[in-house]
């Protein structure tokens, strides 16, 4: 415990009395988190407008017009059986016609007289299949296409494909970025700590000499690398949090229009993993820099 003590005192002594260096340190750290926070925030948000795309892209499942409401029910519950379908919405012939109206038919209403109460789309049910992954839908297509009582299925295939790798792409692009952050922070506070060491080097020789540990010698620069891998990750935490609160609010404010695309993560689900995130890259940068900082002192 006394070791322990000893090693708490000296770490927080050094911070202060090597001002300078442990400024660097802690300034390295928060601005390689900065980048790395940015980079999250910005990732987890195109992440879930791709998948809120995503989910628009479904199948349209018509049936025999001889089918009979068994059968269709029947079709409804083998197609919702499946692991990759996420939801089955039925589509009655009435509700085709009215959607069509609606969305096509709108500003022509001297056509939609000439139908008077008359359903053209009478035989035009079907389910709208909506899958938890867009890659599979070749999968499921052929598996519904196998069915009895089913007539046609209409799939956006090449959207499908262009989302899944679009995702893969993203998922490479941001591992290849975490990953050059997270080295280039243990570069730069591994340099930012060595300079640090260098003054006490003689220090560190002495004690060496008299017969301290390498643990006891290490202890305190453990300790002043976790001191400034927290101070340097919880500093962008706010700033970030700060910052992204203001940058949704003024884009929902300002660009309303692009509400039903611009699909926002709330601060909540990012920071519930962006927090541990910077905390536990901040402390293993500052422990894995000083350590290493620290070793090529150790042989007197």
């Amino acid at each position: 415990m006394s070791t322990l003590w000893y090693g708490l005192k000296q770490g927080i002594k050094s911070i202060i009395q090597n001002k300078i260096f442990s400024l660097a340190a802690i300034g390295t750290i928060t601005a390689c988190l900065f980048l790395l926070g940015v980079f999250y925030s910005l990732f987890t948000n195109f992440q879930h407008m791709v998948y809120n795309a995503e989910s628009t892209v479904g199948i349209i499942v018509f049936f025999d017009e001889e089918a009979t409401d068994a059968q269709i029910s029947s079709i409804g519950e083998q197609i919702k059986a499946r692991k990759e379908v996420e939801r089955v919405d039925f589509v009655s012939a009435e509700e085709a016609w009215k959607r069509f109206q609606s969305e096509i038919l709108e500003d022509q209403k001297e056509l939609m007289n000439v139908f008077g109460n008359d359903n053209p789309l009478e035989h035009s049910a079907s389910y709208e299949v909506y899958l938890k992954d867009v890659t599979k839908q070749s999968e499921v297509v052929s598996f519904i296409e196998g069915l009895s009582g089913v007539r046609k299925v209409n799939s956006a295939q090449d959207a499908a494909t262009g989302f899944g790798s679009f995702n893969i792409l993203i998922g490479y692009v941001s591992v290849s970025i975490i990953v050059l952050l997270i080295l280039v922070s243990v570069f730069l506070i591994y340099s930012a700590v060595d300079m640090g060491i260098n003054v006490r080097k003689d220090e560190i020789a002495i004690m060496k000499l008299i017969g301290a540990t390498d643990l006891f010698v290490r202890l305190p620069f453990i300790v002043e690398g976790i001191a400034m891998g927290i101070i340097g990750a919880a500093v962008p935490l706010v700033i970030l949090r700060i910052m992204y609160e203001n940058v949704v609010s003024f884009i929902v404010a300002h660009f309303s229009a692009l509400s039903g695309w611009l699909a926002f993560v709330s601060t909540g689900q990012v920071f519930r993993v962006l927090v541990p995130l910077c905390m536990g890259i901040g402390i293993g940068i500052g422990v894995l820099g000083s350590t290493m900082s620290v070793r090529k002192h150790l042989q007197v």
